[in-house]
């Protein structure tokens, strides 16, 4: 098993590299992976503000760059 440590010294291109193939493997098995109760919910209220008018839709590029922004 690799430790904290040992990830904190690996390059980026590594730590990326790893997590890429942990994603891989996660999502080839996603039949065992069960959405909680809670996001169901937030599903639905994300569509009703939709609905609504008061939320639209963000491609992910758009995204990045706003949390990126709010993050400063």
């Amino acid at each position: 098993m690799v430790t904290a440590e040992q990830i904190r010294r690996m390059p980026r291109d590594e730590k990326l590299r790893g997590m890429e193939m942990i994603w891989s493997d996660l999502a080839s098995s996603e039949d065992e992976l069960e959405s909680p109760a809670w996001h169901a919910d937030a599903l639905r209220e994300t569509e009703a503000r939709v609905a609504a008018g008061k939320e639209e839709p963000l491609d992910w590029s758009a995204a990045k760059e706003q949390l990126r922004a709010e993050r400063k």
